[in-house]
């Protein structure tokens, strides 16, 4: 995939491109959320993302990590301004499981939908879809048997949107995210008939 129309929202301080791989090394106490429970903002994290205006398209990137700490995080993102994005991660919890899931982020308020996965898991496939504001996000081990995490609209992403990658730790952290096999296809989220 052309990489030349990918830029940086703030970017980190080590990364590299390696062929078709993309490197992250995160920055402790990064994140991307806004207030719900927790009360607090943190809108530091480091997002690679290019802009389109086509309505009806794929996403796809696999994601590798060696996260390690409590909310180490990497993976697909559409961030159109601090107060309304959407991103899909495995966030790491501790030895025995993390989580796999995704938040979304409309008019400045966060929510986050998980489902818990063995913390053995170190890859994860990622296809963002689009349907005009509406957006389909769904996981794969193998790159080739998707399923369905969440459906949700973005009430500000109905016209030019950016989207791409990210990678963050929110504590006292920092880890080697890699990004790979990066493609953007037709829809692959089909009309409800």
């Amino acid at each position: 995939m052309d990489m030349s129309g990918f830029l940086w929202i703030r970017e980190p301080k080590e990364y590299s491109f390696e062929g078709n791989t993309v490197k992250i090394v995160t920055q402790p106490n990064t994140d991307l959320w806004q207030r719900t429970y927790y009360g607090f903002q943190n809108d530091n994290a480091p997002v690679l993302q290019m802009k389109t205006d086509e309505q009806y398209f794929s996403f796809v990137v696999r994601t590798e990590f060696d996260s390690k700490r409590r909310f180490d995080q990497c993976g697909v993102v559409i961030y159109l301004d601090s107060e309304n994005w959407l991103k899909a991660s495995i966030e790491y919890e501790n030895a025995q499981f993390q989580r796999l899931g995704s938040v979304v982020t409309n008019h400045g308020y966060s929510d986050w939908a998980t489902t818990d996965i063995p913390a053995s898991v170190k890859s994860m496939w990622y296809r963002l879809s689009r349907r005009g504001s509406d957006y389909c996000i769904e996981c794969s081990a193998d790159g080739q048997d998707f399923k369905q995490m969440r459906i949700c609209h973005l009430f500000e992403g109905g016209g030019e949107i950016s989207f791409g990658i990210y990678a963050c730790s929110p504590e006292d952290s920092s880890f080697e995210a890699r990004f790979s096999n990066m493609e953007i296809t037709d829809c692959k989220w089909l009309a409800h008939e």
